[in-house]
This record gives structure tokens, C-alpha cells and sequence, in this order.
């Protein structure tokens, strides 16, 4: 997709879906979600959230993470029982009502990111209760992926490490039901490398987040998407590695990057503004990540997609 069609996006950006007939809204960082009884009903928008701050919109941001999740959540069904019941809309899923677990499930197959700044901190992974090998390098690849947990925040308010210990210790979930979560959570995330790595990618670290439906514990929320997860350029890999560059990326790091680099902005105080360019630059960025992960050409509707989006919703009977 060229830059004069993500320009001319910018003016129809989804920044809110207001339906109220679908039921009681919750609107979160980047999904708007109306729960009526057992159903929800997510639309997903093109808000783009760093550093848990909502810094603006993307064009097509919200169809494209959507569409990539609807993707891996078909490609991972066998390996963990997910929350989807359909997808009526490029923008829209519909899934079964959970009670989410409280902790998020970070799982991390190099040393890059948070952790590599805590690390250089001093802190390592201490607050997830483990101890890294001494002597890592940045973006240096772990001998088995770690699982580094974080509690759920409120928005605007910033997600806190925890150890597994912790969780169970403060009765935030169930030891089996954790232990479930996070065997689930490495099958998934062997999965992801696995088809990543046919697309020539590296699935570097994602997040998962589980809910209950009764007993049954489902995968819920997203699943490696451009939002939740870090990919890099497999080919690049180990030559950046050695010359200690920054390794070629398919995800929002560029944004959290940019907003360190050119606005000193890391999470602390009220956000910066988000330039035209910068925002079109990423939103290509999703889009050519949804290419390089699902093997399929991003088309899509250009103008408002509100009417569209409603359109499919009652063509449904969910209003």
C-alpha cells in the first residue's frame, strides 16, 4: 500500500466505535469491547498504545491486527482452545465471554527490550524471581525461552513484573491453572517460531493472556500480533547480532524507539504527539509485518469504516 492512499487514511483513522445496542462497552487501550450475556463483541481500532500511553491512531492498524490474530488463533487451535466464534468483519471478532486471568504471560526467547534495559540496570530478571546467565550480550538468544509475568494495568497505568511464585502466593491465580497457562503458553510460542521461521522471521517475544469459561481455560485477547509480540528479519539475525547493531524490526519497538530517541519519552509523563510521517511510516510497518507473517496481500477498503463495520454487524443479528 502506498504512502499517498496511508496519507489520505489518516483522516478516517478508527479512533472509538460507538454502538451501544451490542451491549455494555469497555474500551481499552486499543479494542473497544461490548459484552451482551456470554458474547463479546471486539472491535479492534487503530489506537496505537506504547509504553502503556495511547499515543494516537495508525491507519488500517486496528483491520490489521485483527486479521493477524484471527489468523493465529486458527493456526494455534490445536495447540490451546481459544475464545473465537467468528470474524464478521476485518475490524471484528466475536468471542466467548471469559474471566481473564490476572497476569499477562510474557514469554521471551532473547535478551532484548525491557529485560535488556533492566539488565543494564543492574536488575536483570530478579523481579521475575529468576537469574539470567552471566555475561549476555544484547538481542543474545536464550538456551530456552523464560516466561516473565506482569500483572494487568489499569490504562495509563504501567503493568508490574511478578514471579510465578508471587502469583500463587497472592492467590492471583490457582497453581494448576498456572501451571496449564504456562505449558500452553510455551507450545504456543514454539508454534509462532516455528511458522515464523518458514516466513523468514524470528519470533522474538510475545504475550499471552488465558480466561476461564467455567473450568475450561481458553486463550483470549490477541495472539502474536504486531501489538503483543517482537519479530525480527531472520536473514539479519546473527550479523547484526555480532556487530552489536539494532536488529531489523517488524513491529512497534520502532515507535517506542523513535519515541526514546527523538522525545526522551519512555513511559514517564504525558506522551508526545505522533507526526504525520511517523505515524504513516508505522502504520506500513504493520502492514508489511501482516504480509511477511500470514504470506497474504494487504488489501483493503479505504474512507471511514465505521458504516462498513456496522453493516456486517447487523447483517450478523448482533444488533
Amino acid at each position: 500500500m502506498d504512502a499517498a492512499t496511508l496519507t489520505s487514511q489518516l483522516a478516517f483513522a478508527l479512533d472509538h466505535f460507538d454502538l451501544p445496542a451490542l451491549g455494555q462497552l469497555y474500551r481499552g487501550k486499543v479494542r473497544d469491547t461490548y459484552r451482551k450475556a456470554e458474547r463479546l463483541v471486539i472491535v479492534t481500532t487503530d489506537r496505537l498504545s506504547a509504553f502503556d500511553h495511547v499515543l494516537g491512531t495508525l491507519p488500517f492498524k486496528g483491520e490489521v491486527l485483527n486479521r493477524v490474530a484471527a489468523f493465529w488463533f486458527d493456526k494455534t487451535k490445536d495447540v490451546s482452545k481459544n475464545h473465537v466464534l467468528d470474524v464478521p468483519d476485518p475490524n471484528v471478532m466475536v468471542v466467548r465471554a471469559c474471566q481473564a486471568l490476572p497476569v499477562e504471560f510474557v514469554i521471551r526467547g532473547y535478551l532484548t527490550g525491557s529485560l535488556w534495559r533492566d539488565t543494564q540496570q543492574g536488575a536483570g530478571a530478579k523481579a521475575y524471581g529468576l537469574a539470567l546467565p552471566e555475561g549476555l550480550k544484547k538481542d543474545q538468544r536464550f538456551d530456552a525461552p523464560i516466561i516473565t509475568p506482569t500483572t494487568k494495568a489499569e490504562i495509563g497505568e504501567h503493568d508490574a513484573p511478578v514471579s510465578l511464585a508471587e502469583i500463587v502466593r497472592r492467590g492471583l491465580v490457582e497453581k494448576r491453572v498456572l501451571d496449564e497457562a504456562c505449558a500452553r503458553a510455551v507450545a504456543l510460542f514454539a508454534r509462532g517460531q516455528e511458522w515464523a521461521k518458514t516466513r523468514g522471521l524470528i519470533l522474538v517475544d510475545t504475550k499471552y493472556e488465558f480466561g476461564l469459561a467455567g473450568s475450561e481455560l481458553l486463550l483470549i485477547d490477541e495472539i502474536h500480533t504486531m501489538d503483543s509480540s517482537r519479530f525480527w528479519e531472520a536473514s539479519e539475525y546473527q550479523a547484526r547480532f555480532e556487530k552489536g547493531e539494532d536488529q531489523k524490526m517488524l513491529d512497534k519497538e520502532n515507535v517506542r524507539q523513535w519515541l526514546i530517541r527523538e522525545r526522551g519519552f519512555a513511559g514517564h509523563g504525558r506522551p508526545p504527539a505522533l507526526p504525520d510521517e511517523v505515524r504513516v511510516d508505522a502504520a506500513r510497518i504493520y502492514i508489511d509485518a501482516f504480509e511477511r507473517i500470514t504470506g497474504e496481500a494487504f488489501r483493503s477498503q479505504a474512507g471511514d469504516p465505521k458504516a462498513r463495520i456496522e453493516k456486517a454487524l447487523r447483517a450478523k443479528g448482533l444488533v
